[in-house]
């Protein structure tokens, strides 16, 4: 189950919602990195990116059984139209509708591909319009599928999991930070509106520098986490901070950097562990 949110908050999370992947691509927003950084363990090493696929589905599932989100699905009343799958892709902010785009170039004919057109119309809404009744019980029944599954995957990674990484390395940011990044462009997109990750990263860079810029990681971490909350304040849906209050800033303030286990967090009230 998503934490609930209010519903009629139409905020949509990419700005950008078309052109992110190919300005990615065209127009790279990292700083240089350090030769430093290349040698530094990382986020996407595997064992640490199974630990970040359960923290992010602690607070976006209440699980942390993360391979279990593929078939999910859901409208959660955020103005986002359909949530589903394992990084919530949402009908409302083109990230789903470049999935199914995907997952038909790569399975012509399956289950989903009908509902493209519809997908495209929705786009940018929160309407359910061509989708109902029966896009929810197809989801489900594409998520079956480990074409689909992959798409997600993918997807996922090209989106949100490796921005994050190679702008947290570029920063000379260990494990822990890379993960504050992830978190915060799967919440929030990138773009330019002031809640986007970029934007709070730019206003962390205005109170602290980053270990690249030869700033303490520590005290650039806690300025990044102060301008996540606010602009997690700034969205009624995303106003309750405890994916940061209660399990990252635990971490930091443990001095935790390489999310070394075990750990142990709350999100929205419900605790975890990972051995």
């Amino acid at each position: 189950m998503k934490h609930p949110t209010t519903p009629g908050t139409a905020l949509p999370r990419r700005t950008l919602l078309t052109a992110f992947g190919a300005a990615l691509a065209a127009v790279p927003f990292l700083d240089p990195p350090p030769a430093a950084a290349h040698h530094a363990a990382g986020l996407d090493d595997p064992a640490k990116k199974e630990i970040a696929m359960k923290l992010v589905s602690s607070a976006e599932n209440s699980s942390l059984d993360w391979k279990a989100q593929y078939r999910y699905i859901e409208d959660i009343g955020d103005g986002r139209g359909y949530t589903a799958g394992i990084i919530g892709f949402c009908s409302g902010t083109g990230d789903m509708l470049d999935l199914v785009e995907l997952y038909a170039d790569r399975r012509p004919g399956n289950v989903l591909a009908p509902y493209l057109p519809a997908l495209r119309r929705v786009d940018g809404t929160d309407s359910h319009d061509g989708l109902d009744p029966y896009y929810p019980r197809d989801w489900a029944r594409a998520a079956e599928d480990e074409a689909f599954k992959q798409a997600q995957n993918d997807e996922r990674d090209r989106v949100y999991f490796d921005p994050a990484v190679r702008q947290g390395k570029a920063d000379g940011l260990r494990v822990l930070g890379q993960f504050a990044y992830y978190d915060a462009i799967v919440m929030h997109g990138d773009g330019t509106d002031p809640t986007s990750f970029r934007s709070i990263r730019r206003r962390a860079l205005d109170r602290a520098r980053p270990p690249a810029q030869g700033g303490d990681e520590v005290t650039y971490l806690h300025a990044f986490l102060d301008a996540r909350v606010w602009a997690m304040k700034q969205e009624e849906a995303h106003s309750d901070t405890s994916r940061v209050d209660t399990a990252q800033r635990v971490f930091l303030r443990a001095g935790n950097l390489d999310l070394r286990t075990p750990l142990n967090w709350k999100v929205y009230g419900d605790s975890f562990h990972i051995d």
